[in-house]
């Protein structure tokens, strides 16, 4: 993936606008938008160039360009984008910065998002986000984990955009809510899709499943999911049980089902139950002279920095599926 990063926080595309009339591709690309998104602003809002050519592709000149450029302006700060392309049609001569023609409730809306130094593929992902471009997220996520795979892309790219859209909401006043609920649904479809994006290359394993769960009172599955996907990939069985188990559900399904490991995922303190932790590492079944016991893996920042006494612990996506995906690892951290 591209290494490049930058400036933090700039909510605009980092190329230098085309100066020439270019191809819609080019445009597309300087936006940070799909070429789909752009012929539908097209067919829609009429938001096409000014003047045709005689043949069949599109040639936008620098004056279309800065009208798409206020388009983008105008939706991510929250207006509706037929409201948005009426005020870009209106003048493709545009202020710098422009917020001219704003409302007041749209012209202070800052657009950035604290990303910091980061991959250059997690800027083009949040502004389809604050855009609230659908398709765009979409298909951006689908192509990089179909390239690179689901490990790397979490590690790198969802999880970086889904903690600055995270801060951008804690510091509004919960103006981008509808931005994380958004990022966190496709994020939540690609890692559903992994099997049809990137299609398992090693057979299944003959091996007892690994059992996901949520605490009881916890309801961030994201991170679970990922996990089942990536584990998906490299042919571990598992059985996700998602959010908010009960203790005494969880205590059945391990009884039931006779996991190799289990993972319990809490992201705050007040939502981690170290009892019933202790309580499934202390479950055995089979017949007597060969019971086994699952290995119970603690996963998530409401577990304490540290590990539990008598627990594994991993700190990465990678990590985990390191353990869980290797059977003989297994059989050793739980013995």
């Amino acid at each position: 993936m591209n290494d490049s990063a930058a400036t933090a926080g700039d909510p605009t595309p980092p190329q230098a606008p085309p100066q020439a009339a270019t191809t819609s591709g080019a445009v597309a690309r300087h936006l940070g938008i799909s070429p789909t998104t752009l012929r539908s602003w097209d067919r829609r809002y009429g938001l096409g160039p000014a003047v045709r050519s005689q043949g069949r592709h599109r040639r936008w000149a620098p004056q279309d360009i800065a009208m798409l450029e206020h388009m983008c302006r105008l939706t991510a700060r929250g207006m509706p984008p037929a409201q948005a392309a009426r005020r870009a049609k209106s003048s493709r001569a545009v202020t710098p910065d422009g917020a001219a023609d704003l409302p007041d409730r749209y012209r202070d809306a800052s657009t950035a998002l604290p990303l910091g130094h980061v991959r250059q593929e997690c800027r083009g992902l949040a502004r389809a986000a604050v855009r609230l471009d659908a398709q765009e997220v979409q298909s951006r996520l689908n192509a990089l984990v179909g390239e690179h795979g689901l490990v790397p892309v979490w590690e790198e790219v969802m999880v970086p955009t889904l903690r600055a859209v995270g801060r951008k909401w804690e510091l509004s006043d919960d103006r981008y809510v509808e931005v994380e609920h958004l990022l966190s649904w496709h994020i939540s479809t690609t890692l559903r899709s992994v099997p049809l994006l990137r299609p398992r290359t090693v057979p299944l394993l003959d091996s007892s499943p690994v059992l996901l769960a949520c605490m009881a009172e916890e309801q961030h599955t994201l991170p679970l999911e990922a996990l089942n996907a990536a584990l998906g990939e490299v042919g571990m069985p598992t059985r996700m049980l998602g959010a908010g188990v009960p203790g005494e559900v969880l205590v059945a399904a391990v009884r039931r089902t006779g996991p190799a490991a289990v993972v319990l995922w809490s992201q705050a303190r007040c939502t981690a139950g170290e009892a019933v932790a202790r309580r499934i590492a202390a479950m055995e079944w089979g017949p007597a002279g060969a019971r086994r016991r699952a290995l119970v893996l603690p996963s998530g920042p409401g577990w304490g920095r540290t590990a539990l006494s008598g627990f594994g612990r991993c700190t990465s996506l990678r990590d985990a599926v390191t353990l869980l995906g290797d059977p003989d690892a297994l059989v050793r951290a739980i013995h």
